[in-house]
């Protein structure tokens, strides 16, 4: 790998926001952005004149598949009112939204803009799922990979299946991920699933009692996930409630030199650490338990930003699938190889653990509208660092933080670690 370079030029966040994740009939992707971008400028602190912004980079994976319209980032420049600023769409699967992220960074350091708007959206609800599973199998290797009968949830289970047997973590283990995150997304108004499992499982019991059928007899949440009737296997060890939903939605920063800073609001968020790897597809790995792109870029993120594993409050991680959350927690170096697992379990990951993890609800409850991910993860963290987290704010200081944003099964991944200075 080349040397890592620390950043020529500071970095700030001064204004992140997001429109609401879930499936939405009447809106398109430029409903959504322009959401976005309402609630980003309403952030700013000491508020901006948006004839300022002089770049504009949108992470979207396929408007193309999911609403018959390419050439989307000038279009949503227009939605915004933002032309004739350059305008550019980056594709790279899921992590799509880290590594627009990253280019706006890099258009900053590099001198060759002071004040940038990151963006990513994306409508995919108005296919059926058979269609979206299709689209988003085209972010696999498809000649090697899809004549096998692979799709998305089948790589993750292989993920899973590979890990339960190296490591001896149970199926069961993985609810542990799916019960914190929904629990987290309860607290955030902007999750495609606001709800607890426990809130979830109770309204399928009364549906059925409104309906004249026979009430489900779970017991508790467990009793729930493990039935088959609530909570069905998708791919084998995977169900309903470890999978990540099909969503719309979008979100935004606003990311300005250093120096400049303080014009915008006196509680900015630096990005010091910013790196991009990729891998390999899935056949290709010498191994299914761990995503070489991620331990890279983790690595090259933190060398740049002078920090370690150890020093980040708080993460938020790509966890399409919850096993993904376990494997991310291993790669970033938060818990050793086979680790992971137990650290959810014992509650270390939750928001009021040592390291919380996905206190937004992760892509598994907050949504995952593809393109849109990663910048929504930088949403997250603008919000925690600066206190304004409402419900789900952890407890006390967070001065670093960390996103994760990986592209189909880790052919791509970003780290981006973020400081908040005193």
């Amino acid at each position: 790998m080349p040397k890592v370079k620390s950043l020529p030029r500071g970095v700030a966040m001064v204004g992140a926001g997001m429109s609401k994740f879930g499936a939405f009939a009447e809106k398109n992707s430029r409903d959504l952005f322009v959401e976005s971008y309402k609630a980003m400028t309403k952030s700013v602190d000491k508020g901006f004149d948006p004839a300022i912004i002089e770049a504009m980079y949108v992470g979207n994976f396929s408007s193309d598949q999911f609403e018959h319209q390419a050439h989307l980032a000038p279009i949503l420049a227009d939605s915004v009112g933002l032309l004739p600023i350059p305008a550019t769409r980056v594709e790279d699967a899921c992590a799509s939204g880290g590594v627009a992220l990253r280019q706006g960074v890099m258009a900053i350091a590099s001198g060759m803009a002071d004040v940038v708007l990151v963006g990513g959206a994306e409508k995919m609800t108005a296919l059926s799922t058979a269609a979206v599973t299709e689209a988003l199998a085209t972010a696999a290797d498809v000649p090697f990979e899809i004549p096998a009968g692979f799709t998305f949830p089948g790589f993750y289970a292989a993920m899973a299946s590979a890990y339960m047997a190296q490591y001896g973590m149970k199926s069961e283990h993985l609810m542990n991920v799916a019960i914190k995150n929904h629990d987290n997304a309860a607290l955030n108004p902007n999750a495609q699933f606001g709800m607890t499992i426990q809130t979830w499982m109770e309204g399928r019991v009364a549906a059925a009692l409104k309906k004249g059928k026979p009430a489900p007899t779970w017991a508790n949440i467990w009793d729930f996930l493990h039935d088959e009737s609530g909570n069905p296997t998708i791919a084998y060890p995977l169900r309903l409630f470890d999978c990540s939903p099909v969503s719309d939605g979008a979100a935004a920063v606003l990311l300005v030199a250093e120096e400049i800073a303080h014009q915008f609001t006196d509680h900015p968020i630096r990005i010091i650490g910013t790196a991009q790897a990729s891998g390999s597809a899935l056949h290709d790995r010498p191994s299914l338990t761990s995503i070489p792109a991620a331990k890279t870029a983790a690595a090259n993120a933190y060398e740049m930003a002078g920090v370690s594993a150890k020093d980040i409050r708080i993460a938020e991680v790509h966890d399409c699938f919850t096993i993904a959350e376990v494997i991310a927690s291993e790669d970033l170096g938060f818990f050793a190889p086979g680790e992971g697992f137990k650290a959810a379990e014992d509650g270390m990951t939750a928001r009021n653990g040592a390291k919380p993890i996905n206190t937004s609800g992760g892509l598994k409850a907050k949504g995952h509208p593809v393109g849109a991910s990663g910048v929504a993860q930088a949403v997250e963290v603008f919000k925690q660092m600066r206190g304004q987290a409402e419900a789900r704010q952890v407890d006390g200081d967070v001065s670093l933080a960390l996103t994760h944003n990986v592209g189909a099964t880790g052919s791509t991944c970003t780290v981006h670690v973020f400081e908040r200075r005193n």
